[in-house]
């Protein structure tokens, strides 16, 4: 199979030098057709990209171009398309790694999503290692998935959930911190990036703690592989997990990253077909890494999309995209300011955030306000965000609404965006107890 390429003159701009100037975000914009498409009769102006990413076209046509031309399962095979399906799902694993800074091979896992990762490591690791008075700290902050995992293996084998607090920018309070993981904590477990605040955790800093106590360092990267490079190894975490579908590639398929002293441990939690290397009525015994964590038939074709997806964001360039990125969260945070009665969560700086806004708006509610953004081609998210403790902690019981801006967004829709709430304030406020008496 043919390997993927970048439409759109992106070739050159990864040999080209890699500097914020060289950002053309109308050429980027160009290369994904779903931006051109209208919304209720309106140009579609897409922030929802903390829930999913659009997709730029080579990494649709790379996911057709394995259908038509190379489709058939992997290993094993003894025929040539068996043997270019393989090559290219092997090749798509060696740019996971390449991505997150692994490269001997062993450390990447494909499973479907982050949600299935969490999955893999709290089941197989947890049921082998925590017991009764164990704890396992996570914040305040988690997605569900990093979150009700832990719980379920904690209730199952006696552990308890210790919740670690935030500061006042939503990050991880790292004095509290160091007060609640202890000599019992087996487990750290934290997202890189919250998904509704936007906040970067202190990733190293956190590490460095969960290892003085011993404890297994996961961290949830869901939100962060989108936005930068990642470096792995370098930040001292034990374990993380990643979904394509938040970073250009396509939804079905995910990561778990483990340092390869860590995977070999874990006994297989889905077992089936690919994961073993014999087995009879008596006994049944293991495949190598990773393949012995990947039961049955994956996601092909999403990998190799995956693959395309990483060329893509490595030829625009991790300095030009960080940027980019940057320029619109000031853009946004100063228009966000400018809407009366809106009140942001997270950090109020663009320093330590990315461009992933939650905010309420007094008087209106979320999923109002959502529905006549929309009619206005302006695509946000509403409710909970998958993160139910922290919205208590925020006292959010009505939910938050959620702009989350990506590489191909823009200035002017951003400034869209704030005229789009200054709208909705105006037709669709509620008065106040005081205003409604006099």
């Amino acid at each position: 199979m043919p390997e993927p390429t970048i439409p759109g003159g992106l070739e050159a701009a990864a040999s080209a030098k890699e500097s914020p100037a060289a950002y053309d975000v109308e050429r980027v914009r160009a290369d994904f057709p779903i931006l051109s498409r209208q919304v209720h009769g309106r140009p579609l102006i897409y922030l929802d990209n903390g829930a999913t990413s659009q997709k730029p076209r080579s990494v649709i046509e790379a996911e057709a171009s394995f259908y038509a031309n190379s489709n058939a399962n992997i290993h094993r095979g003894a025929h040539g398309l068996g043997s270019e399906a393989t090559a290219a799902f092997e090749r798509a694993r060696g740019a996971v790694e390449r991505f997150i800074g692994a490269h001997n091979g062993n450390e990447v896992a494909f499973t479907r999503n982050t949600t299935e990762a969490v999955n893999l490591l709290a089941e197989s690791w947890g049921r082998a290692h925590l017991g009764p008075g164990d704890e396992i700290a996570l914040s305040v902050s988690e997605h569900h998935a990093n979150l009700v995992p832990w719980f379920q293996i904690a209730k199952e084998r006696g552990a308890r959930l210790v919740p670690l607090p935030l500061d006042q920018d939503g990050r991880i309070d790292l004095e509290a911190a160091r007060r609640l993981v202890g000599p019992r904590c087996r487990v750290l477990a934290f997202t890189w990036v919250s998904n509704v605040l936007g906040a970067v955790n202190p990733v190293e800093e956190l590490a460095a703690l969960g290892r003085s106590v011993g404890a297994l360092v996961f961290v949830d990267a869901a939100q962060a592989a989108p936005h930068f490079a990642l470096r792995l190894k370098e930040r001292g975490v034990d374990a993380a997990a990643l979904s394509a579908h938040k970073m250009l590639g396509p939804t079905g398929v995910g990561v778990l990253w483990g340092r390869e002293s860590l995977l070999e441990g874990l006994r297989p939690w889905q077992t089936g077909g690919s994961m073993i290397e014999t087995v009879d009525f008596e006994t049944v015994t293991w495949n190598r890494l990773p393949w012995r964590l990947e039961a049955g038939t994956p996601n092909i074709a999403g990998a190799v999309g995956f693959h395309a997806a990483l060329d893509y964001l490595r030829a625009l360039g991790w300095p030009a995209v960080e940027a980019h990125e940057r320029a619109l969260c000031a853009r946004a945070l100063a228009a966000l300011r400018g809407v009366e009665g809106l009140r942001l969560r997270g950090p109020a700086a663009p320093e330590g955030r990315v461009a992933v806004f939650s905010f309420s708006l007094e008087g209106v509610d979320p999923f109002d306000a959502g529905a006549l953004l929309d009619a206005q081609g302006i695509e946000v998210r509403v409710g909970n965000h998958c993160a139910q403790p922290l919205m208590a902690h925020l006292g959010a019981g009505d939910g938050l609404i959620r702009a989350s801006a990506y590489l191909y967004n823009t200035a002017s829709e951003i400034d869209a965006l704030a005229e789009g709430l200054r709208r909705a304030v105006s037709k669709l406020r509620r008065p106040t107890p005081a205003a409604a008496k006099a």
